[in-house]
Formats: C-alpha cells, structure tokens, sequence
C-alpha cells in the first residue's frame, strides 16, 4: 500500500534530515519533474501551456514569497502585487537603460530591488502587527503601484503606460514560443521552491516560525526579532519581484502598473489561505485551485448552455461564476481551514496505517 513505512531505516542524520522523507515521495517527486519537463512540452496544446500551466507556475513561485512571510513567519502582507510590479519593472528599466545585460541577471536585480524595497516596507513590522501590519502593507500596494503610474521614467514615459517588454534570451535560449517560456518558468521556480525548502529547514527558517508562534518568547531564546522579520520580508519580496518579472515576460509580455492592482494581492492571498498556510506544497496547490477553478466553471456554464440551447448574457455569466467561486472558497474555509495541503497530510498518515486506519 502507499506510503508503507515499514522496512524503511534512516541509519544517519542526514538520512534522516532528508527533504523527502519518505522512499515513494521521491519517486512522485522524480516522476511529476520528468513529466513536467518533458512529457508536457511534447503533447500539451497552446491553450494549455499559454492560459494554464505558465500562469499556475508564475502565481505558485509569488503564493511562496507571501507564504515565507505569512505563513512561516507570521507577518500578513497585502502587498504581494506591489513587489511583482518592482521586479517587473525593475527588469524592464534593466534591460532598458543597460542593453548588454544578460537577462537573467536582469531578472535577479530585479528581485533584488523589490528585497530592498521590502525590507524598507518590512520595518513597521517591529513595532506594529496583526491588523495594524496588514492596513501597512495595505499603504505599501497603493503608493508603490501610484509611484509607477505617476514617474514616467519607471514607464519610459508611454503615453498609455502600457509597455511590451522586450525580447529577452536567458542563458542563451530566446523566449519566442510557449514552450521555451513554460521550461524557463519551470527552471526557475523549481530551483527557488527548492531553495525555499532548505531555507525553512534552516536556522533562519526556524527563527521565523519562533517569532510566528510566539515572539516573546523567541526573543527570550536568542531570536532576533529585527533580523528575522526584516529577512522574512526581504525573502518574500524577492521571490515575488521574480514572479512579477517572470509574469511580464513569459505570460503577459507587457509591463504595466494596473496589471498589478489589488485583486492581484488578494488572489495571491487567497492562494495560500486556501492551499495552507506554512507549507511550500500548499502554496502550489492554491495557485491551482484558483487557476483552475475558474476555467472549470467556465467550461461548466458552455457545456450547460450548449445541451440547454439557451445562452444568457455574458455578464450574468461571469458574475455567477464569481458568486460561486465565493461560495466554493467559503465552504472550504469552513471545513478545512489549514488548507488543502493539510487534507493531502491527513490522507499520508492514513495511508501509512492502512488497513487499520478507520
């Protein structure tokens, strides 16, 4: 049966401090990598790298950034979208004023800038918390994404403030189909999602779970309240700068302040509430959830339409498609509030009792 622990023997620590614990974690894990990197470019469609799997890479890769700060070290931000705006932009005006730079360094800057950013945003977190700290990062969304609409230099003075990126080649290999887009996505985001786990399983990851669980008693322990809030928010921020980069140039190809607006935050909120707070794994399964969900009661509401033969205005479409996404999202809430990577835990360890499991 699945998960069978038996016969399984951890003979050193670093057996044992393993990131996949478990013989058959490692295998889904080698097997879902090798058929995303190679099954799903051969045989997925247009439809399905472009709309889908590009957009579920990029909003996973930001529901992390916010999950290190939120879930892990216990610090509500309402200001993911603003930081993928500076990576985004940041990027742009690298590219743009230092043509000779490799594009993946751009990148990196980028995410750089939106750290610094963060980290200079991060500092009421010593003083202020829970609500008070959420209405802060709240004023960090509106006047970051005001500061790009308003300074022209940020847009290179378009008129519309809508810019298409430039053409960009990270390591060698253009970025001209869907396809070299979703593996350069891919790359990216598996290398900090592993970087994110062995930066949790580290003394600077436990020091932001001590202050999220009681930071009055971690700061009696040695923890530094200052040092760790402030990495926190510096980790989180650049993990959201290069998702931001990433969403201008491998899925909108455009650049603009409005493309980072307050529903995006919310969204990006909504994915780790839903897929659970504190887990790298939840924060995938969120960003599916919501990429998902609404795409399925689209096509939910055609197929009604076609075998009724009435058809009903697109407007009424879309607001009860919203309605319901609400309503599906509440009733979760209500029945697992941890998160649908906490219902994925609670089938492991039933599984590794099977049959005595009831």
């Amino acid at each position: 049966m699945f998960y069978r622990l038996s016969g399984q023997f951890k003979a050193s620590y670093d057996e044992d401090n393993r990131v996949f614990g478990e013989r058959l974690d490692r295998r889904i894990f080698i097997v879902t990598m090798l058929v995303a990197a190679i099954g799903v470019p051969l045989f997925a469609s247009h439809y399905l790298l472009s709309a889908v799997l590009i957009p579920f890479l990029i909003f996973s890769l930001a529901a992390l950034g916010l999950n290190i700060l939120t879930g892990f070290a216990g610090q509500v931000s309402f200001g993911s979208a603003a930081f993928m705006a500076i990576g985004a932009f940041a990027s742009f005006n690298l590219l743009l004023r230092i043509p000779e730079i490799p594009s993946l360094v751009a990148f990196v800057l980028g995410g750089l800038c939106a750290s610094a950013i963060g980290v200079i945003f991060g500092l009421p977190s010593l003083r202020i918390r829970g609500f008070y700290l959420a209405a802060s990062t709240l004023a960090t969304q509106f006047f970051i994404v005001w500061c790009l609409s308003k300074i022209g230099w940020f847009t290179n003075y378009a008129a519309s403030g809508v810019i298409t990126v430039q053409r960009v080649a990270p390591l060698g290999f253009p970025l001209d189909n869907h396809v070299s887009k979703y593996l350069f996505v891919l790359a990216v985001v598996t290398t900090l999602a592993a970087a994110a786990k062995n930066l949790i399983r580290s003394h600077i990851g436990r020091s932001w779970m001590a202050i999220r669980d009681m930071d009055v008693a971690a700061e009696v322990i040695g923890v530094s309240p200052l040092h760790a809030k402030l990495t926190a928010f510096a980790v989180s921020a650049f993990y959201c700068g290069i998702a931001g980069a990433l969403y201008s140039y491998a899925y909108v190809s455009t650049v603009e302040p409005d493309g980072f607006n307050l529903d995006l935050s919310f969204k990006i909120l909504f994915m780790i509430i839903i897929g659970g707070l504190g887990s790298i794994l939840g924060s995938f399964i969120g960003a599916a959830f919501i990429v998902l969900l609404p795409i399925g009661l689209s096509i939910a509401f055609s197929s009604m339409e076609h075998l009724s033969g009435l058809s009903a205005p697109s407007g009424m479409t879309s607001n009860v498609e919203l309605i319901i996404f609400g309503v599906i999202i509440i009733v979760f809430l209500a029945v697992e509030p941890h998160g649908l990577a906490r219902l994925w835990q609670r089938a492991k360890e039933k599984l590794q009792i099977w049959p005595l499991s009831h």
